[in-house]
């Protein structure tokens, strides 16, 4: 049976930065490091080692988003239960998107996301290092 995809990616990525704040990559360079803000990074761990990371954002997988925001799932990371601003990126944007539409569908706030993602962000001289997995058990993440 042939599948009728009715609805692309483009269109969903659309519709979310309909109801998402986007950040211009100027004004999400000038967020890193504050306090009240955390730069979470969902891209796949072989992007990070590839391409770098920011430093100081949150590492989590577009996979594990929705596990490790609900507070009563037992993968919630806790920094999702903090009272700060959240600013997902990925490597252009798109994902990004998603992600953030996601959190503000579930109830985190306030939620934005970078245009441009993690490329943007390195092409304006946004802070990078090299990526380094950190070491922590297995199990629940």
């Amino acid at each position: 049976m042939k599948q009728n995809i009715t609805i692309g990616v483009r269109q969903l990525c659309d519709e979310a930065n309909s109801r998402i704040e986007t950040l211009k990559i100027e004004d999400a360079i000038k967020l890193h490091g504050r306090d009240d803000v955390v730069l979470v990074d969902i891209r796949d761990p072989r992007e990070l080692e590839r391409e770098g990371a920011v430093p100081g954002a949150f590492h989590c997988t577009r996979g594990m988003l929705e596990f490790w925001i609900d507070p009563t799932s037992v993968y919630h990371k806790p920094v999702f239960a903090e009272s700060k601003k959240f600013v997902f990126f990925c490597a252009g944007g798109l994902r990004s998107a998603l992600a953030a539409d996601t959190a503000r569908r579930m109830g985190l706030k306030p939620v934005a996301h970078i245009e441009g993602g993690f490329g943007a962000w390195k092409k304006h001289g946004g802070p990078t290092h090299a990526w380094a997995p950190k070491s922590h058990k297995r199990g629940h993440d």
